[in-house]
């Protein structure tokens, strides 16, 4: 199976950016990570999209599909309401989900 990638894009509004920004870093993304399913994690700006605030792609690497679907069950939905209740409508996120079929390190 094929490595598959969890990517949250988030769009933050200026006004709590730097506190949410602090939060994922500091809480959030190490609760995350603590669950033992990723084998990596990435926070990305996304530039060219800021009318109204700043966006953010934070991506998690995990082994395979099995193992997304173990987070998805288990502690995705505790996760994702902490986020929601900390922050609302002034951190709006959705989420996609990339499977790797090929990567070249150059």
């Amino acid at each position: 199976m094929n490595q598959v990638i969890y990517n949250v894009t988030v769009s933050v509004d200026p006004n709590v950016h730097a506190e949410w920004l602090n939060w994922m870093r500091e809480v959030h993304i190490p609760d995350v990570l603590s669950t033992g399913l990723f084998l990596s994690n990435r926070i990305l700006r996304v530039h060219g999209h800021e009318e109204n605030g700043m966006t953010y792609a934070i991506q998690y690497v995990l082994a395979n599909q099995a193992m997304l679907d173990q987070y998805f069950l288990e502690h995705a939905p505790r996760l994702q309401a902490e986020h929601v209740a900390r922050y609302g409508n002034k951190a709006v996120a959705f989420r996609t989900i990339l499977e790797v079929l090929n990567e070249t390190e150059c």
